[in-house]
């Protein structure tokens, strides 16, 4: 008869929260009750447990057992609890004893045979339980590497159930031979930009869009080399900072998307999604919200690819996220922030053919071409710095033998741009000039009569608003830190203000 607790954690969203394991074993006919708002893969880690204790030294005796796991209020899902709750039963039913003097934190999954199983989420728990006053975390050994990024906290990486009972008796680690976290260097086989003959003017546009962290939609025929020059913007975009790979690899922990071998993210995320892509698996969401799509891109690329093919709905629900850098989920329980700071990248049609407005080659009606543009609404079309026009490429230009500029070298002048602005932004909280708010602006964007009269100009015959203004001036900015300018010239603004000429001339004539 005795009563035994052990702690371990729970993922809500992106928040770690304490869970305490409490085992009871007493006199009484044998009943094994498990209490605590658990989900049903929890509900069934009894079986499980029992099974895995009998496949080592300890022994459970025919008895009363009650397993809670408190506090009440907290839904429990996964099977990270199976560990902590054969630990609580063997402590309280005396089977083994716990000589460990150190706050001791255990997460794992079991199976029938007493091995422990790796689970998601092991980095953030680990974090938490450093800076809750854990000495020491139990994980499973598959999970050890990823657990060990935390510094602060010595995290024990256990293969079975009786190497557990042995580090509490004898406080003996395990010995196995486990590498140590890798960092992925960048393949020189990846993708490149000069792969995509011609286009220097799309190829601008994405070096702009990766300098400042700016959003890009191309437009253009089918097989201009839109998608080419998406999937090639992660190869310019420089390695993220300490702070943004551990968010991101953090993220990837939680949805459980990380490489054993080498969990630590140091490239930017690169997330190409369908056009059937739901409101919920894009922005995150479910009963018990997780992160989506958007948030996986946290510190790099999202791509969509034939965007006038994607619902409005989903679409337009982009839009706050693409203002705010982060997702808002509202739920009974609470409401559940995920980071969301990325550089969406767009591509699409002109019109359903493809080669609007070419009128020559063009045969949709105008209401096919309003209908198909119409699926974009204008606010969405704002929240995009960039807009550029990918014309068709000719015959001559496909079979050229010239050597087209590769990513090593555009990525060369992003690194520079992105020194400027990180030393400009050093006592502010962002990094690129996307992020500029209504001060910032006001302050590193200042314009001499000549930029303002240009401007001014701009602003009447393109009818922008006051958020693609602002947007222009933010792109001018970049294209002035790309020439090392301390201050926006006339050509500087002239490219900035050709960007948002495409969609106005297209959306526009739609309009009316």
């Amino acid at each position: 008869m005795g009563f035994a607790m052990v702690k371990s954690a729970v993922m809500d969203g992106l928040t770690v929260r304490e869970v305490c394991v409490e085992a009871d074993t007493g006199s009484g006919l044998p009943v094994f009750h498990m209490v605590g708002y658990l989900s049903s893969e929890v509900k069934e880690a009894g079986e499980r447990v029992r099974t895995a204790i009998r496949h080592t030294r300890a022994r459970l005796q025919p008895q009363r057992m009650v397993v809670n796991l408190s506090p009440a209020d907290i839904r429990k899902t996964g099977a990270s609890f199976d560990l902590p709750i054969a630990v609580a039963l063997a402590l309280s039913a005396g089977s083994i004893m716990d000589r460990c003097e150190k706050r001791v934190l255990f997460i794992g999954e079991l199976s029938l045979d007493a091995r422990i199983r790796k689970v998601r989420g092991i980095l953030p728990i680990v974090s938490y339980a450093r800076e809750n006053g854990y000495e020491i975390c139990v994980v499973p050994w598959e999970n050890e590497t990823e657990g060990k990024l935390v510094s602060g906290i010595e995290v024990v990486g256990a293969a079975t159930l009786s190497e557990v009972w042995n580090f509490l008796e004898t406080g003996e680690r395990p010995v196995r031979r486990q590498q140590a976290a890798k960092v992925r260097d960048r393949d020189k086989s990846e993708l490149d930009f000069a792969d995509i003959k011609g286009q220097s003017g799309l190829k601008r546009a994405s070096e702009v869009a990766a300098a400042g962290g700016h959003n890009i939609l191309y437009l253009g025929p089918p097989g201009s080399g839109k998608t080419m020059a998406a999937q090639r913007l992660q190869t310019i975009l420089p390695d993220l900072d300490a702070r943004t790979g551990m968010e991101v690899t953090t993220i990837y922990s939680a949805a459980g998307l990380l490489d054993e071998a080498q969990p630590l993210l140091i490239r930017p995320p690169y997330r190409e999604v369908h056009h059937t892509v739901t409101k919920a698996a894009l922005l995150g969401g479910g009963r018990y919200p997780t992160p989506g799509e958007l948030s996986l891109a946290h510190g790099g690329i999202l791509f969509l690819d034939e965007l006038s093919e994607y619902q409005r709905t989903v679409l337009d629900a982009l839009r706050e996220p693409l203002e705010t850098k982060q997702v808002r989920i509202t739920r009974k329980k609470g409401t559940y922030i995920f980071p969301a700071d990325v550089l969406v990248a767009a591509a699409m049609n002109p019109c359903p053919c493809g080669n609007y407005p070419d009128l020559e080659r063009c045969r949709c009606t105008p209401g096919e071409i309003h209908r198909y543009l119409g699926k974009v609404s204008q606010p969405f079309l704002d929240r995009m710095d960039i807009c550029i026009e990918t014309p068709k490429i000719s015959y001559g230009e496909l079979t050229c033998e010239k050597q087209e500029e590769s990513s090593g070298t555009i990525r060369e002048r992003v690194l520079r741009a992105r020194k400027i602005q990180k030393k400009r932004y050093r006592e502010r909280e962002m990094l690129t000039n996307s992020r500029m708010g209504r001060k910032e602006i006001e302050e590193f964007c200042c314009l001499e009569e000549k930029e303002k009269q240009m401007i001014e100009r701009a602003f009447e015959r393109l009818n922008l608003t006051a958020r693609t203004y602002y947007k222009t001036l933010k792109v001018a900015r970049t294209i002035a830190d790309l020439e090392g300018s301390g201050q926006i010239r006339t050509n500087h603004l002239a490219e900035a203000i050709s960007y948002r000429m495409v969609d106005q001339t297209i959306w526009g004539n739609q309009k009316r």
